[in-house]
């Protein structure tokens, strides 16, 4: 959690140079822009990958490893935290624009993520369709962030509306999908005129 932290308050430095570094094309380049459209790609690319591994990726059935060691178990998870509080620092960057925000909302999502991650776990596996809408939110951060260090403002109300609007349909999926079978859609019939 502290690197997070520490990790958002760089970005946030970094976010404050806006003082042309280049210019490219007329355009002036400023590290705020660099590393918002870097953390835009990054996490495009992050959520297309875990999309695509979800619904098309190869089953690892029959393939055989051997174990790990100690050094490259700890390394891993080094490096699994780095990418995850990265993930969620430029996530936190995205979407708000005061640095007391962030910053709670960093804390507040790494100790839900420790006091109920088994729950959620539970949860997502239960309902797949949960795991690609928090996937498809970090595709739109992404693509907001792009746009910003484009220098392209999307409001940011537009995003909260979709989000919230998103998880109200799905709310009401999981609620219809509880209380009933799987609703099937008709197919229109075709009139002999």
């Amino acid at each position: 959690m502290i690197m997070r932290v520490l990790l958002l308050l760089s970005l946030t430095w970094i976010m404050g140079l806006t003082s042309p570094l280049f210019s490219v094309l007329n355009i002036d380049v400023t590290g705020r822009a660099l590393i918002l459209i870097g953390g835009g790609l990054f996490l495009l690319t992050k959520s297309t990958r875990e999309i695509h591994d979800r619904l098309e990726g190869e089953d690892k059935h029959g393939v055989i490893r051997a174990a790990p060691s100690l050094a490259s178990v700890l390394v891993q998870i080094m490096l699994l935290d780095i990418v995850f509080s990265l993930d969620s620092v430029i996530t936190a960057v995205g979407m708000v624009n005061q640095i007391g925000i962030m910053i709670a909302a960093v804390v507040i999502a790494a100790a839900v993520m420790i006091v109920f991650a088994g729950a959620i776990s539970r949860f997502i596996e239960q309902h797949p369709t949960i795991k690609m809408l928090a996937l498809s939110f970090l595709l739109l951060i992404g693509m907001n962030l792009i746009a910003e260090g484009a220098g392209f403002h999307i409001p940011k109300g537009y995003t909260y509306f979709a989000m919230g609007f998103s998880v109200f349909v799905e709310m009401l999926n999981l609620r219809v999908k509880r209380k009933s079978a799987p609703v099937k859609l008709h197919h229109p019939q075709l009139s002999n005129l």
